[in-house]
């Protein structure tokens, strides 16, 4: 499945428009994790394991996103926007979604 940020594909034909699609993953902060992102944050650095985190929520999102739109016969989707949101009491949860048109191209 193709995917882009951008309206068109260079290249490309967009042949037929499907609707707009979205995908969104929701994870949990651990307080293990949360322990260890404290520490980064006092003596500096990156926190892998909320990196890695992110990352698989936001892999997943662009899963869902693109089963939505093969379900409705796209090969590509096009002007994508990725958003992350904070969630839940005292903010522990955190929403990727990602949203885009479904297209079929050439």
């Amino acid at each position: 499945m193709l995917m882009t940020t951008t309206p068109t594909i260079e290249g490309r034909t967009i042949r037929s428009y499907h609707g707009v699609v979205a995908g969104e993953a929701i994870i949990g902060a651990n307080v293990f994790k949360d322990m260890f992102a404290a520490v980064r944050d006092i003596v500096g650095g990156r926190s892998g394991s909320y990196e890695k985190t992110l990352r698989s929520a936001r892999e997943t999102a662009f899963e869902d996103l693109a089963e939505a739109a093969g379900r409705l016969g796209a090969n590509a989707v096009v002007g994508v926007d990725i958003d992350y949101e904070v969630l839940g009491e005292k903010n522990g949860m955190l929403m990727v979604a990602v949203s885009g048109t479904a297209v079929t191209v050439e």
